[in-house]
Formats: C-alpha cells, structure tokens, sequence
C-alpha cells in the first residue's frame, strides 16, 4: 500500500489486556500527542504557529495539566490568548447580534465573530494530533484482517469492543475490506463485541451482588473490575487490566 501502514502499534493494541483494543490504540496516540505537545517541541516556531491558532480542548488541557510541564503548558496558553484577544478585537468592532427567527438557520445568524468563537471551540492541538494518525490504524486493522489469518484468529480471540468502536469498525468495514472477507470480518466482530459485553455484564451482576449481605463471604470471581471494564464497553474510558487477586 502506498499509505503508511502501521502494523506493529496495531498488533500491540490488540496484545493488551483490555475490553477494546481500538480503546487502547487511541490510548497510546493520546499519550505520544500529550508527550509531543509538553516536549521540547512546544518551543519550535510550527508547533507554536498551530497552538496559538487552535489551542486545546477541555478534556486535554486538563490532562496536560495534570503533567510535570507546567511552564510550557504556560507559554502555549499565554501566546493562544494573545492571539484570541487579537482575533477577538478586530472581530468584535462594529458587532450587531442578529436577532435569530425561530425557524431561522444557526448559520445564517452567525456572525464572523461567533463564527470563530464556534470555531475555537471545537478545534484541539491534541485531538489534532491523533486524528493524524487513527484513521490509518483503523485502515491498518483492516490490512492485516484482509491479509494475515494470524490477525485474524487475533481478532477472534480478543476481548470485544465498546460500542463505539463497534461501530466504527462495522461502518468502515465495508470501505477497506474485500467481498470475501467482509462477511466473515462481521461475523468475527459481532461474535466478539456481543460475547466480550455478556461477560462484562455478567461480571457487572455479580460485581452488584457481591453489595448484598448474603454474599458478603462469596468469592469475587472476575468481578473486582467489572465496573472499569464496563465503562470501557460503554463510554470508550480506557481501562489497562491489572492482575486481580481472587479471592
């Protein structure tokens, strides 16, 4: 393939213990993209050009807080606001709000300076950043379904899917995949994705039962996690399984 295929990240997702090795892909994207952003590459001229322009969405500025590079995390913000307030003052010279009909369109009463508020808003260095990279793991997932029977059983032994990924890989399926591997890649998908989210619940189950006095005394069994796995089945939350003492 001419694209830049990515094999080795891919195949590695697929090794980690958890309940979506898309999850997991994106995982690992989001901490190289927090790692660029807060290295020595917030100080390069091309880097500072895009975060001034775009800056950071509220989950990631969160998470680049929460690191060890509190002065770089500094500068980007500052410069980003320097070139809001420039933006913000030629923009909201001579600004009339648009008194907006109830039928009438949000695009026709937008004007150039809610247009780039509306725009800030929805723009991320960091999202930036992985949505680089993503799509062609995703078109990878495919390469090595469609090539190697080795992925293939991989896919099959795997742990399932959240239901975003679920249906992003059922979506994109018939995109990347031929006629004769199509009907046996949604066989293999549904089958993991519905197996892997009746084992959570079943966790989950006895995760709630384990609450109740009669079972106090019980064994846990596979349950002690149930909820993190859950919220990766349902809400994509990343959750990298630990080794679980059972009692």
């Amino acid at each position: 393939m001419k694209e830049q295929l990515y094999t080795i990240p891919v195949n590695e997702a697929f090794a980690v213990p958890c309940e979506c090795p898309v999850c997991a892909m994106r995982h690992r994207l989001k901490e190289n993209a927090i790692e660029f952003t807060l290295g020595p590459s917030y100080m390069e001229d091309d880097v500072r050009m895009v975060t001034d322009n775009i800056g950071f969405c509220t989950e990631h500025v969160q998470e680049l807080y929460g690191r060890q590079n509190r002065l770089g995390l500094a500068l980007m913000l500052k410069t980003h606001a320097d070139k809001t307030i420039k933006e913000i003052e030629k923009l909201s010279k001579g600004y009339k709000p648009a008194k907006a009909g109830l039928f009438k369109k949000k695009e026709e009463a937008a004007s150039p300076l809610t247009a780039y508020l509306d725009k800030l808003s929805k723009k991320c260095f960091v999202c930036q950043k992985i949505e680089e990279v993503f799509e062609r793991y995703i078109v990878t997932v495919f390469y090595l379904y469609e090539k190697e029977e080795e992925f293939r059983k991989t896919v099959r032994g795997c742990k399932g899917f959240c239901n975003e990924h679920y249906r992003l890989l059922l979506e994109e399926s018939p995109k990347q995949l031929s006629a004769g591997r199509l009907s046996e890649f949604t066989s293999d998908l549904n089958e993991a994705y519905l197996s892997g989210m009746r084992r959570v619940r079943d966790d989950l189950s006895w995760f709630i039962d384990k609450f109740d006095y009669r079972y106090a005394d019980e064994p846990w069994k596979n349950a002690k996690d149930a909820l993190q796995r859950m919220m990766t089945k349902q809400n994509s939350v990343f959750y990298e399984e630990n080794a679980v003492q059972k009692q």
